[in-house]
């Protein structure tokens, strides 16, 4: 499986990069890398992760319409979507959800699966989800959130021995601050 996690590492790249850029175009890279990763966290035992998987081709189909649409309304004259932050009171709702959907999903792996760390990948799994879908809403928040995945899933995939998919998630942890950096950036020079 070692040829077809260093080419979902490889479109994942393509991915990350485009995303900080803000382009509608990362999509078709994300949904080809999140097919091929099924199967390697399948492998893994990973079954939070390979069903994560399942769940970020359609909702990253379901992002790639929402951002074609932003985009042709952001009048910033190219592929680039405008971004915006969440209130408050949304962040304790958001990370509250997230918690509770964590915990038990957790409860389940372990109960009724033979998974490798439940509580590890269903809390990567959780927040991935969260992550997902604030950032087809174009919230900055979205990359706070992955900085806390990237970490988490590096210490996962080196536990594991998957250690391209690690070394893709240092580097999607690098791309997370600097997106994060970039996105504040364009919010304030959208207001």
């Amino acid at each position: 499986m070692n040829t077809v996690e260093w080419i979902a590492a490889a479109l994942g790249l393509a991915n990350i990069a485009l995303l900080v850029r803000r382009s509608v175009w990362n999509y078709p890279f994300g949904m080809a890398m999140v097919a091929l990763y099924v199967a390697v966290f399948f492998e893994a035992k990973l079954y939070g992760e390979a069903g994560l998987q399942v769940f970020f081709f359609v909702a990253q189909g379901w992002s790639w319409v929402l951002w074609l649409r932003a985009a042709k309304t952001g009048g910033e004259g190219d592929d680039r979507v405008p971004v915006r932050l969440l209130s408050n009171l949304s962040r304790v709702v958001w990370l509250t959800a997230t918690a509770a959907l964590a915990l038990n999903l957790g409860w389940v792996m372990h109960r009724f699966t033979d998974a490798s760390l439940p509580y590890a990948d269903t809390a990567i799994a959780g927040a991935s989800i969260a992550a997902q879908i604030l950032l087809a809403f174009r919230r900055i928040e979205n990359w706070v959130l992955w900085i806390a995945v990237d970490v988490a899933s590096i210490a996962v995939y080196v536990h594991k021995d998957l250690w391209a998919t690690a070394g893709l998630y240092v580097v999607f942890l690098l791309m997370s601050v600097l997106a994060l950096r970039e996105w504040i950036v364009a919010y304030r020079t959208q207001a």
